[in-house]
């Protein structure tokens, strides 16, 4: 689906250069905990100039994706009930560096009939991370592939792919529980998903900066949050936002 809008000449986007997208926490509470998203390439550790870490192939696909890392320390073991009714337990219980009201706000298992597959619980992760863009830039969120977990998780992640020009939308990470028979472990500063950026040319980088939460923007995020849950298809409400989104989502944070 093309999605049109209309943008100020002074805000019209050449078809050289970078793509800006701009991102920003819907909620500073704790804010410090929620690491800045920084892109996957690392420095080359080999000189050798036919070093795999100097392959431009592959510094062209790590530059492509952003990482988000975790921020806090999870412990969780999937059980049942007397009735049968899924839970998750805590195992740090009072050594948990995350309060447990906090936990649960964080932290949600899906009712079992929104299940994609049987006996695979649904695990979901709030997060405040949100990007924008004020011209055609889908994101795509996926699995942390080029990190090396010494114990694996025991499941899979799925994300999802959405226009951020038109559906600023806090992530959120969803897990899909295969294992439940062993504990899930996560730790704080470790990856937990990427973010890929795509638009019209993929020859263009994309550059990431903190953006500012503008009265206009923070409306149109509300009015976008307000409707997702009672409409079960909401991309097709683009057309609608059309007409309301601002002509100017990003405006690069004063680090003053």
């Amino acid at each position: 689906m093309y999605i049109s809008f209309t943008i100020t000449d002074d805000h019209k986007h050449t078809e050289t250069g970078s793509i800006q997208v701009g991102w920003f926490l819907t909620d500073d509470k704790a804010s410090i905990l929620f690491e800045p998203p920084y892109r996957m390439r690392s420095k080359p550790q080999q000189k050798h100039a036919k070093s795999a870490s100097r392959c431009p192939a592959v510094l062209q696909l790590e530059s492509r994706y952003f990482v988000i890392n975790c921020p806090f320390d999870f412990h969780l073991r999937f059980e049942r009930d007397q009735t049968g009714k899924p839970a998750l337990v805590n195992v740090l219980g009072d050594a948990s560096p995350v309060r447990g009201n906090k936990l649960r706000e964080l932290l949600t298992l899906v009712n079992e009939n929104e299940w994609r597959m049987p006996n695979v619980p649904i695990l979901q992760l709030k997060l405040p991370y949100c990007f924008i863009a004020d011209e055609v830039v889908y994101i795509t969120q996926l699995d942390a592939f080029g990190y090396y977990r010494k114990h694996p998780l025991l499941g899979t992640i799925f994300g999802g792919r959405f226009p951020i020009h038109i559906w600023p939308r806090p992530l959120m990470w969803a897990f899909e529980w295969h294992d439940t028979s062993k504990d899930l472990i996560l730790k704080r500063g470790e990856p937990l998903f990427y973010c890929q950026f795509d638009g019209f040319d993929p020859s263009r980088s994309m550059r990431l900066v903190q953006a500012e939460k503008t009265p206009e923007l923070l409306q149109y995020v509300e009015q976008i949050s307000g409707v997702v849950n009672y409409v079960n298809q909401t991309f097709s409400l683009f057309s609608e936002l059309e007409k309301v989104r601002p002509n100017k989502l990003v405006s690069i944070k004063d680090r003053g």
